[in-house]
């Protein structure tokens, strides 16, 4: 069972999240000059995570407080080549540096292991340094070339890859 600090919980997401999956990622990027939210244009998985992430094959957590506020969400996804994609790590700053991040990138890395999946891959905007550096303390790779996504925000981003070796469990 994944680890979370005292009065927080983990549980499945129902699409009825939608509204505080939303806010919480939106309020994860209004920390960065540029970026803004477009869920209905531009992440329309944020509007149904449940019915997105399981029609796709993966999962979406959320995490709450005793007040049963989403403070944190994570999702992934299979990919064609075999590996397992993590998407939408955020995390309420209130509850960072907790090991809630840990918790749901460990939860995803499972996944890819139970799979035989050959790598945990992610996205992840160039402005979001201190993810990046989370995710490379983990062991992710910067694989490179970054992609232009031609949204409302301008976003670039580095593709972070997390292989797996044959012995890995």
């Amino acid at each position: 069972m994944t680890e979370l600090p005292d009065g927080l919980q983990l549980r499945a997401a129902v699409d009825g999240d939608w509204w505080a999956v939303v806010a919480l990622v939106s309020a994860c990027w209004a920390e960065y000059p540029g970026c803004v939210m477009d869920a209905h244009g531009e992440c329309p998985d944020l509007l149904a995570p449940a019915t997105v992430y399981g029609g796709a094959g993966g999962d979406f957590w959320v995490v709450v407080d005793r007040c049963q506020t989403v403070v944190a969400v994570a999702g992934w996804k299979p990919l064609d080549s075999g590996a397992v994609e993590m998407e939408r790590l955020y995390v309420d700053p209130r509850w960072r540096r907790h090991g809630v991040a840990s918790a749901l990138a460990g939860m995803v890395e499972s996944v890819a292991s139970e799979r035989d999946a050959p790598a945990v891959e992610l996205w992840s905007d160039t402005r979001f340094k201190a993810a990046h550096s989370f995710y490379e303390r983990r062991g992710y790779v910067n694989a490179g070339p970054d992609r232009r996504l031609g949204d409302l925000s301008r976003t670039v981003e580095h593709h972070f890859v997390l292989s797996r070796d044959a012995g890995d469990s």
